[in-house]
This record gives structure tokens, sequence and C-alpha cells, in this order.
């Protein structure tokens, strides 16, 4: 009785939950620096509302806007969990939750210290549409890429040896690994939000030489796999049969388990892991609890587990479940570009090498490395 009296006396927000489940950190790339963070959003009323534009703001007194998403670029940064692609994105019914990925570009000198989350929602049909903002907590924002080992900040070192290697589902707004967000043992998270699956090319822009069946066809097979930093062996995963290279051929059902296939978990200290998948089985060369020095070879590039070719898939996150965690951005001390992609292994470009220097590589670059 109450609520109906104050909904026919007074003009309440709209009755949304807006959350941000992991506060992003700033990361750097070859453009510049970028917040990817994704914003929750749950409507707790009994009609539906279509989400019209989301606006981005410094937590600050000053507001400054850093990005707004609306139309079709809104609809695109949307998923609804459970739902796929079916339906209107935009709307949010009744007690649903969307989930809003963003990628928000900030200056590397500048990054805010919080930033805000507006919405503009619709509700209602014909002359009785209603349209209202609201405007979420402040979020902090965490201004450093923390690195090596002992907790510290700086930059890491690399995974692999040479190139050149193609970052493939690399980090990108739209990429798979972006968006997986997964639910393990009760906690939704996003382990890959800055993952890197690496393969290497060929002066052909191929990943292979041969037989395309064959594992040792491919140019990324047997390389080895590098620690990124000082740290403790946390997780060693052996044993998981190699895939015959598919796109649909897996050695073994694929469980949380087998995902990573053969994979070796590093704890870099300061809540940070670095998680190394898909590597030949018999190839380990560490144990649980082992300390081991950046550059020390942990095994060598294969193909196992949720993988359709030898290469390596690379992350870090805050934690040492390769799923069930939140992925971390991550800055390699030097790397060089030498080249771009548009898609996967199609439409490369080399280039003269350029030096980067604490950053992350995007999607579908080419890459070598010391």
């Amino acid at each position: 009785m109450l609520l109906a009296l104050l909904l026919q006396t007074f003009a309440l927000p709209p009755f949304l939950e807006l959350r941000v489940p992991k506060p992003p950190t700033v990361a750097t790339a070859e453009h510049g620096s970028f917040l990817a963070y994704e914003l929750h959003v749950t409507n707790f009323a009994s009609q539906p509302m279509i989400l019209k534009q989301v606006e981005v703001t410094t937590g600050d007194e000053g507001r400054r806007t850093l990005l707004i998403v609306a139309d079709s670029g809104l609809t695109q940064s949307i998923t609804r969990p459970g739902a796929g692609g079916a339906g209107d994105r935009a709307t949010v019914a009744p007690g649903a939750l969307v989930v809003v990925f963003l990628w928000v570009p900030v200056d590397r000198r500048t990054p805010p210290a919080s930033l805000r989350n507006r919405v503009t929602v619709e509700q209602g049909s014909g002359d009785s549409v209603r349209t209202q903002q609201l405007e979420g907590p402040a979020v902090p924002v965490t201004l450093e890429t923390g690195g090596g080992g002992g907790g510290g900040g700086g930059a890491i070192g690399p995974p692999l040896h040479g190139g050149p290697w193609l970052t493939a589902n690399g980090p990108v707004n739209e990429v798979g690994h972006r968006r997986a967000l997964i639910a393990v043992e009760g906690s939704a998270t996003i382990a890959q939000r800055f993952a890197i699956d690496y393969v290497k090319l060929g002066d052909d822009d191929r990943t292979f030489r041969g037989d395309s069946l064959k594992n040792e066809s491919y140019y990324a097979y047997g390389s080895e796999a590098l620690a990124v930093a000082d740290g403790i062996v946390a997780v060693v995963k052996d044993g998981i049969p190699q895939n015959v290279p598919g796109p649909a051929s897996r050695a073994v059902p694929i469980t949380l388990e087998t995902v990573g296939g053969n994979h070796v978990i590093l704890d870099l200290g300061g809540g940070r892991y670095a998680f190394y998948a898909h590597l030949q089985p018999g190839s380990l060369r560490v144990h649980p609890g082992d300390r081991v020095r950046r550059g020390q070879v942990l095994g060598l590039v294969g193909n196992s587990g949720n993988s359709t070719e030898p290469h390596l898939h690379f992350h870090v996150s805050d934690g040492a479940s390769p799923l069930g965690s939140e992925g971390l951005p991550y800055a390699y001390d030097s790397f060089e570009i030498v080249g771009h992609c548009r898609t996967f292994g199609s439409g490369c470009e080399r280039a003269a090498p350029v030096v980067h220097r604490g950053e992350i590589p995007l999607a579908n670059v080419l890459v070598r490395f010391p």
C-alpha cells in the first residue's frame, strides 16, 4: 500500500542495482592507457527497463566524462548471462541481470583515482514512456599494474622467446576471453579478462608448415614457456594427452580440471598468479612448491586441453584457479611490435620493429620477445 502511494506521489529513481564486481586497474597498451571492467545492472522492478546509455565519469568533484556508450555501441557491449544472443540485449527484464563490458580510455599521466557509472533507462510504452537516470557508487581505480615476484610493482618478463608471436584472442572489448564470465564455486568471475593465446607465425603468416593434423607441424610446438618473474609454483597439472589439431578435436572431455590442459600456475606474490596453459604432457619441469627464477623454463608449448592447435595461453589473475579468479592487467618490461593482423593469421602486415616498454599487447599484434 505504501509503495503504491509513493509511486503515485513521487518520481522514484529506477529500481536498479549498479555494481562493479571487480574494480579496474589501469592498463597500458600500444595506443594508450585504458580501464577494462564490467558493470552489472540488475532490475528490481516489476516492469522491464531498456538501457539507452551508459556514461562513465571520474569520481571526483570535477566529474569529467571519460566515455559515453549508446545505441548500437551499447547493445554490442551487453551480454545477458544464460540468454545467449536471444532477444534485445538492452532490455533488462524484471529480476534479470545484464552485463555491460566497458573499455574506457584514460590519460596515462593522470588516470582517475575513482569513477562513476551513470545509466539512462526507459520504462513504459507509448504515451507513458518515462526516461530516467541513475548514478552508481564511486568505484576505486588501482593506478599501477603490479608485476614481479614478492608482490612488488613493475613489469614482468616475457613468457616466451623470439617470435613473431600473434596475440590471438588478446585484450580487446569484443573477444571471447574478455567476455568469459564463468561461475565457479558460486562466484562469477572473468579470469581471462586480459588473456592472450600466443601462436607463432611463419613468413607466410600461417601457423604451420606441412601436415596440419600433426602438432609437430606448428611453429609454436615445443617452444619453451618461461617464468615471467621470480615466484613459487602453486599448481601443476600434467598427464593430459594432446589433441589432434582442429576446431572440434579434443583428446579428453573438457571439464574445469582439463580445460587448461597440462598447465602451470605461478604465485608471483602480492595476490597475482600467472597461468600457462596447453603444455605438452611430460614436458613440465617444475613441481608444486618449487621456487623459480625469472626466465626459467617451466615446460614446452603443446596442444592439450581446450585447444585447437599448439599455442600458449597466458594470463595473470588474482587466484590460483584457471577460471575461478579475476583477470588482472600486466605489463611486459620490453617487447617489439613487428606487425599487425586484421584477424587470426589473416591480413597481416609486417613492419619495422618498434620497442615497447611497460605495456600489454592487444589483440592480433605481431610481437617479438627478447
